[in-house]
């Protein structure tokens, strides 16, 4: 048996990636996302050339419930 997330790196990326609105102004440089059947792709729009990490949907969505609840804030802090 493969973990969930292996399975995830044998997908195509095919889809539309998707650019967070609180990127810079030119929107060149963020984080983007793009929707995989049963996980999210993760890249970096400054380095097209890495390779995007991949996660499951179960664990994206307890990422983004923790950011929003603020359980990273403090990684921001200087």
């Amino acid at each position: 048996m493969t973990h969930p997330t292996a399975d995830l790196y044998g997908l195509p990326l095919t889809g539309q990636w998707i650019k967070s609105s609180y990127s810079n102004g030119n929107g060149s440089d963020c984080v983007q996302l793009m929707k995989l059947p049963g996980g999210v792709a993760l890249g970096d729009s400054k380095a097209p050339e890495r390779a995007p990490l991949r996660y499951p949907t179960a664990d994206m969505a307890a990422f983004l419930a923790a950011a929003k609840a603020g359980e990273f804030d403090h990684l921001l802090e200087d």
